[in-house]
């Protein structure tokens, strides 16, 4: 059970500190928001090049952009361990996986709430985790989904009849008081922003997420 904070919710001019603050996390989530495929605009390559020269922890790049076959491989290239595209963005989802894998992070693609899973199942091959949206992509701070649960399900049962060590990565909304029911449904990868930069101490909220879904783990 991995938790993935995201620094969508940290203090952008203290990065590094903010890194640190969670260095006893498993990854740290960073969004990439174009101001095309959702209406938000975050950083990009050389923001993330900064924070892997900084980063206790390795670096989980969740790309919300358009053009990922272009745009995905140089995260990759550049350090990030983790790659993450939008199954709705990109145009040849195989290639743009492999080229994330040869250049050595774990591939992955995301489902927007209205994606359905089914028509992506023979993807799983080519990729080292799928990510359920439990909010719409583009803000943080939004309130979780709970009807994407059964989608969670779905992609587990998917992953099981595959075999292999695909993890399953929900971001959006999670929390103290949705990481359990997340868990139960079959997601090992947990991106929470407000729920760790808004605590008191963030450390000590990646040890309570990561607690309380390894207690519900399906």
């Amino acid at each position: 059970m991995q938790i993935s904070p995201s620094i969508l919710s940290a203090d952008f001019a203290n990065l590094e500190s903010e890194l640190q603050a969670i260095s006893n996390a498993d990854w740290a989530h960073v969004d990439v928001m174009d101001n095309h495929f959702v209406p938000n605009l975050t950083l990009g390559l050389p923001i993330v090049e900064a924070l892997l020269k900084v980063s206790p922890i390795p670096i989980d790049c969740h790309l919300m952009i358009e053009d990922p076959d272009r745009w995905a491989p140089p995260y990759a290239e550049a350090g990030a361990q983790s790659v993450t595209f939008h199954i709705e963005a990109v145009a040849d989802p195989v290639r743009t996986a492999r080229a994330i894998r040869a250049a050595g992070a774990r591939a992955a693609f995301a489902i927007k709430p209205g994606t359905d899973f089914a028509p992506y199942v023979e993807l799983l091959p080519e990729v080292d985790m799928v990510l359920v949206m439990t909010v719409e992509p583009g803000f943080g701070g939004q309130s979780f989904m709970a009807d994407q649960m059964p989608k969670v399900r779905r992609v587990r049962e998917a992953v099981r009849r595959h075999g292999g060590d695909i993890w399953i990565q929900v971001d959006g909304g999670v929390s103290a008081r949705t990481i359990e029911q997340c868990a139960e449904a079959g997601a090992d990868v947990f991106v929470a922003g407000s729920a760790v930069y808004g605590a008191a101490s963030a450390a000590d909220a990646v040890d309570d997420l990561r607690a309380l879904a390894q207690r519900h783990r399906h």
